[in-house]
């Protein structure tokens, strides 16, 4: 079976088949297809059913590329999956709205469909947690809302903080005062916030007191009234930590806490107050929960490969504490 694509511009075709055809190839090898370019057109030959799958990808790609999108392999195999999945209606919707305009003029926009349900879920809800690996734009969108609301006059301030916590280090062995000591840890709010309002805007804005990015410690006490506050890294809050945190909620203010659950550094006696929070906040209208999978990361392809592999030994690794369990049991 052959069917044959129409493309408006040839630019959308030399992004779709990338360097030395590199996309494309993706498509031949996963679908056993062949895909040639024929001037404005693209002919699509194989069996009907792989062929139709590779048509869809295909259009979808093209779609993309004339929004001005780049295409790589990372793009191919998402578009792929989500057409396995059956989710090409969703597809569709992708990329047509823009959260926020970066400082260099660059568009930001949700690139996965996942994401996209992130961006709609703290646009309608008060608090929102966003539950993910690394890589998947929890922070990124976050705080490109943030900034959003924040221009568009929404909210008068944008708070950023983390807990002041790493793979078990400690403050007090950092050299410095306690700003030089915390900046670190809050290193990758401040590169977010300074690539979307430019360095120059971000560091005005920060003196007037209209951003304020600070270690979690320094929110105690205080009600947060008319601001974006956002949560980074919560898996490393305690159950206390977090309680705080959330009850600090002043009037027209909104909420998003973000984290991986996977990558607890707190001490073994302690436990995460965002898997806590999971389970005491789940059924509280105004308090949604979105869960990120590998299918959102958006970093080099390796990403995904590397948080698929994980997440398979760990539940390889609770099935067998889990047998263990029920063994103990039943000598019991």
């Amino acid at each position: 079976m052959e069917r044959y694509i129409e493309v408006e511009k040839m630019e959308y075709v030399i992004n779709l088949f990338g360097s030395f055809d590199e996309n494309v190839k993706i498509i031949e090898k996963e679908l056993d297809v062949a895909v040639i370019n024929r001037g404005s057109a693209i002919k699509i030959g194989g069996e009907p059913e792989k062929v139709d799958k590779a048509v869809s990808a295909v259009n979808q790609l093209l779609a993309m590329a004339a929004r001005g999108e780049a295409i790589g392999e990372q793009e191919v195999r998402y578009v792929m999956g989500q057409i396995d999945d059956g989710n090409e209606e969703e597809l569709k919707e992708l990329g047509k709205d823009v959260i926020c305009i970066t400082s260099n003029g660059t568009p930001l926009k949700a690139k996965t469909i996942g994401q996209k349900n992130y961006v709609e879920k703290i646009k309608n809800n008060p608090i929102v947690f966003g539950i993910g690996p690394a890589g998947t734009g929890k922070t990124y969108l976050a705080v490109a809302m943030a900034v959003s609301a924040f221009k568009n006059k929404e909210v008068n301030r944008i708070i950023l903080t983390r807990p002041a916590i790493e793979a078990g280090e400690s403050l007090g062995f950092l050299p410095g005062d306690m700003q030089e000591k915390v900046d670190p840890y809050l290193r990758p709010l401040y590169d977010a916030l300074g690539e979307m309002l430019g360095f120059e805007t971000f560091h005005k804005v920060l003196e007037r007191g209209q951003i304020e990015v600070a270690p979690l410690a320094y929110m105690r006490g205080r009600t947060l009234d008319d601001a974006f506050i956002i949560l980074d890294e919560a898996q490393n809050t305690t159950r206390e930590q977090m309680k705080m945190f959330l009850t600090r909620m002043g009037f027209a203010s909104k909420i998003v806490v973000t984290g991986d659950v996977t990558q607890v550094d707190l001490p073994r006696d302690k436990q995460s107050g965002l898997r806590d929070a999971e389970i005491v906040l789940k059924n509280i209208e105004g308090i949604e929960f979105m869960y990120l999978s590998e299918r959102d990361v958006v970093r080099h392809p390796l990403v995904q490969k590397i948080v698929k592999a994980y997440e398979k030994k760990t539940l390889e690794r609770e099935r067998v504490a889990q047998q263990r369990r029920e063994k103990n049991r039943k000598q019991v």
